[in-house]
């Protein structure tokens, strides 16, 4: 036990003589600003790396508000029912392109029974009163000649012709009457005058254009005027844009507009306001505005979202930066900031409208802040780099 007590001792002695181990040095490494890349100047120059100053200019006053497509009412028709009946067949749906006087519907109606009844009785009241015609002008003929010979009197004569006078009268009446019921069947109904095989009523379109909405269905029961189908000509559509009330007095008819909707988000097509709405929205403190823009092609669908730049007149100080200077970085738009040295800092922004090459910057930069308009696609692959690294 007592030799077991002075080993213990012995080797506590040693332990305690002996020197720490030194930790071994770090490496020196150059601390690195999150959101930064730096690059050596051999880098920057082979990837042609171009910063510009953003600027700060007189800009256009213009008025951005949202609003949404309809149909140009005054390029919009609907088609009817011309009478009662029932629908039998339906040749076009929403969507469809229909051509004026394209057949889209036919329906079984008595009022073409009962129309061609009409006519039926026209033409052989015509045919009754044309009798009488060839009758009084033959009596009238006979009185001539026996007033010739003496052997009637004038007075008879003059009653003959007044006769002549009155069948003459009473068939143009009735050929005036047979034409009515002949133009209400072939020309109103668009059905043949005389009877036929084919009893269905036509219905068929005024005016060419898109079908947007179709009001019935087969085997539906329908009264005059009914709808049937609406057209609306799309190369014409309109926007109804909700104006702030504080901007109304900015704004009055005839300006021109430029209209950006998602689904075509490079593209803007050109409009120009054609009415201000007499009533405010109690509820948003908004007037509706109206306005009317060519649809090339028909990528614009009525019930879509839009906006639209008005130019409202004058100008207001802004700044403006190249277009080519926006990177998309998880979703978020960027900028790469040349903070000089080789050092490029990601910074997000807002932004506004586009003026050609340039865009308008609303948040997150300065006047003289230098942005890579070219080359920034360097800056942004080392950035993902060095994401991944951390990672």
């Amino acid at each position: 036990m007592k030799y077991l007590v002075l080993l213990i001792g012995l080797v506590m002695v040693v332990g305690c003589s002996k020197e720490a181990p030194k930790p071994k040095a770090a490496k020196s490494e150059e601390k690195k600003t999150p959101g930064e890349v730096k690059l050596e100047p051999a880098m920057v120059k082979s990837a042609n790396i171009v910063s510009v100053a953003v600027e700060s200019r007189n800009q256009p006053l213009v008025l951005q508000v949202n609003g949404r497509l309809t149909a140009n009412e005054d390029r919009t028709w609907h088609v009817d029912s011309l009478m009662e009946g029932r629908i039998l067949k339906l040749f076009a749906n929403v969507g469809d392109r229909v051509a004026a006087g394209q057949l889209v519907a036919q329906m079984h109606s008595h009022e073409v029974h009962e129309a061609r009844s009409e006519y039926q009785r026209a033409k052989t009241d015509l045919a009754k009163v044309q009798s009488q015609r060839s009758y009084a002008e033959r009596t009238r003929d006979r009185m001539k000649r026996l007033l010739e010979l003496k052997a009637a009197s004038v007075e008879q004569t003059e009653h003959a012709e007044s006769q002549l006078r009155d069948a003459e009268a009473a068939v143009k009446n009735a050929q005036i009457e047979l034409e009515r019921t002949r133009v209400h069947l072939v020309e109103f109904l668009d059905v043949p005058a005389e009877a036929h095989e084919d009893e269905a009523v036509p219905i068929k379109t005024r005016n060419g254009g898109t079908v947007i909405k179709r009001e019935t269905s087969v085997g539906a029961v329908v009264k005059a005027a009914d709808g049937v189908y609406v057209v609306s000509d799309l190369s014409n559509v309109w926007m109804i844009a909700a104006l702030p009330e504080d901007q109304l007095g900015k704004v009055r008819v005839g300006m021109n507009a430029q209209v950006k909707v998602q689904a075509y988000p490079e593209e803007s097509f050109a409009g120009k306001i054609v009415r201000l709405g007499d009533q405010l929205d109690v509820e948003t403190r908004t007037v509706p505005v109206r306005i009317a823009l060519g649809n090339p092609g028909q990528k614009l669908r009525p019930e879509m979202y839009a906006v639209a730049e008005i130019a409202a007149g004058g100008a207001t100080e802004g700044l403006v930066m190249p277009q080519a200077a926006l990177q998309d970085f998880n979703g978020q738009a960027v900028v790469f900031v040349d903070l000089g040295d080789g050092k490029y800092a990601v910074r997000p922004v807002r932004t506004g409208r586009v003026q050609g090459a340039n865009v308008e910057v609303l948040e997150g930069l300065v006047a003289g802040d230098r942005v890579v308009s070219r080359g920034a696609f360097v800056l942004k692959s080392q950035m993902f780099k060095s994401s991944l690294a951390e990672e």
